[in-house]
């Protein structure tokens, strides 16, 4: 149900993992230490290809390309829950021709472990990790976190309290900020069919019935400043919801201007002719969206 759900109108595409994300990473940039773990303090410095990474205890599996100035930031892209590395690929190959950027499987997803049995992973959790991994990947570079749906929520929470490392950021229909609330208040309790569903379906990964027991918890959304960011949401990605399609549709898009608040400098665009998969149904915004943040938060360093 969930899966199907997913793929139909992607609420929080949190269960619709891409099967075989290990050889097509392997396509896309060669897999320079296949199966490896890499605990040395510069191994994720300056390799090209996917490696597994110790990091925190955990081992990660990341990819990184390309190789710009050590001046410029590193891209971090962070893909929505339920997709391993393969989602983010193609935008990834084309941003590695001009800066250095990587991505990384959250625990639970494609190639990292998974979380411990019986535990449930909190923002706080994931954010520690991704401290750990940009210790290692990043250094002392600045760094422009770009996260579509689950991993824009988590880019945008980590963000504010990490603005001496993060200097940009780009949401590409970032889970909302309040996406249980909303969804009760949109979706009534005597709501049925696909609608309920879709309300129930995405309380219920909220809670942590999703691959990496991540709990997507409510919560306000703090200031960064005037940091860079581009927020990108969906035209249109509702329509298959009998008698609820409007209403999800402007539930979603007043989660969008919240994100608005994470910065004085923030800029909301609607990716026309785009779904949820804003970075697969329009790849130039998106890889516009992170050349132009990329940019500001060079010039700023």
């Amino acid at each position: 149900m969930f899966r199907t759900l997913a793929k139909a109108i992607a609420v929080v595409a949190v269960v619709c993992t891409v099967a075989g994300a290990g050889l097509v990473l392997h396509e896309e940039y060669g897999d320079d230490d296949s199966g490896a773990q890499d605990t040395t303090a510069s191994a994720g410095a300056s390799f090209t290809g996917t490696k597994k990474l110790r990091v925190d205890g955990h081992s990660v599996n990341v990819s990184c390309s390309g190789r710009s100035d050590a001046d410029r930031p590193l891209v971090l892209l962070m893909p929505g829950g339920g997709e391993g590395l393969a989602n983010m690929a193609p935008l990834q190959k084309t941003l590695g021709k001009a800066d250095r950027v990587c991505s990384y499987d959250r625990l639970g997803e494609g190639g990292s472990d998974k979380p411990a049995p019986g535990t449930l992973q909190t923002v706080n959790d994931a954010g520690v990790l991704l401290t750990r991994l940009l210790d290692r990947l990043a250094g002392d570079r600045p760094v422009v976190l770009a996260g579509h749906s689950l991993g824009g929520y988590l880019a945008a929470r980590y963000t504010p309290d990490h603005t001496d490392r993060v200097k940009g950021l780009v949401l590409l229909d970032a889970t909302v900020p309040h996406l249980t609330r909303d969804m009760h208040r949109t979706v009534p309790a005597d709501a049925g069919g696909t609608a309920a569903q879709l309300r129930d379906g995405a309380i219920a990964v909220n809670e942590g019935q999703n691959p990496e027991r991540f709990v997507i918890a409510d919560g306000p959304v703090h200031s960064a400043g005037d940091l860079p960011v581009e927020i990108l949401r969906h035209e249109s990605q509702y329509a298959e919801v009998p008698d609820y399609g409007p209403a999800l549709e402007k539930m979603w898009a007043e989660g969008q201007r919240e994100w608005q608040r994470i910065s004085t400098a923030a800029q909301l665009t609607i990716a026309k002719g785009s779904g949820h998969y804003i970075h697969t149904d329009r790849p130039d915004l998106a890889l516009k969206a992170v050349r132009s943040v990329t940019a500001r938060a060079a010039e700023a360093h």
